[in-house]
């Protein structure tokens, strides 16, 4: 079944090459995804199309009106939708996040501009989704930011393989990567990733695996699901560095 991906932006040129373009294209031309990017200013309102206005209450900036998201919402939800708002107060999207949404076959994500959107618009979304804590200056840069997450986790758009050990997959980083020449600038492969060996590969990965997590995101390990021997090899690490 091909996934239905539909984006409300007052900026659809945004999402015209990215869309085209590498995975995502590919993805596209195999029909495991398709897409349809919605002009909010269709449905803006007098001679000039106008999509915002003025906060009540006062205040710097402008605010979305709620009459053309409406416009552009109501439709996609009527053809099943699961309509997501690109908002810095959502949740954050996490590997889990992405791998959730991959199942669904049809979202809508709409992208906010200027201060924000008109609060009534929130009763038609079913979720809002949050790429950091950050501001942008408007949701088209996170929309297609979940579009590349998700799209890739589609069956087909990469082998299976390929994100099964992605950071994040397993609740940890990813390990180191080596590809030819086997030494650069007085730099070598690890020997082990030589060996053929492919159980002590796989040892050596997840203990790089779990180094790396250490060292980087501890707080992953507070979540991440972790044998009996992978806390083994964290004590290791921690005797080494109290040791040193």
């Amino acid at each position: 079944m091909t996934m239905r991906v539909d984006v409300v932006t007052i900026f659809p040129e945004l999402f015209e090459l990215p869309l085209r373009t590498s995975i995502i294209g590919r993805a596209a031309e195999q029909a495991l995804v398709s897409f349809g990017v919605h002009d909010l200013r269709e449905h803006g309102i007098g001679r000039h199309r106008s999509v915002d206005d003025y906060p009540y209450g006062g205040g710097a900036g402008m605010v979305m009106r709620p009459e053309p998201l409406f416009a552009a919402i109501e439709p996609l939800r009527a053809q099943g939708a699961e309509v997501i708002l690109m908002d810095p107060a959502g949740e954050r999207l996490t590997d889990a996040l992405a791998r959730q949404l991959a199942r669904a076959p049809h979202l809508a994500l709409v992208c906010g501009r200027y201060e924000g959107i008109d609060e009534r618009v929130r009763h038609l979304v079913d979720r809002e989704v949050s790429i950091g804590d950050y501001v942008l200056t408007g949701g088209e840069l996170p929309a297609l930011v979940l579009i590349d997450a998700v799209v890739r986790l589609l069956p087909g758009a990469i082998l299976e393989a390929s994100h099964e050990g992605d950071s994040f997959a397993t609740g940890l980083l990813e390990y180191p990567q080596y590809t030819r020449p086997e030494s650069f600038r007085g730099m070598d492969v690890p020997p082990v990733l030589l060996s053929g060996n492919h159980g002590e590969v796989d040892r050596w990965r997840r203990r790089q695996a779990l180094r790396r997590t250490a060292d980087r995101r501890p707080d992953l390990l507070e979540s991440a699901p972790l044998t009996d021997a992978d806390r083994t090899i964290l004590g290791e690490f921690s005797d080494d560095a109290g040791s040193s």
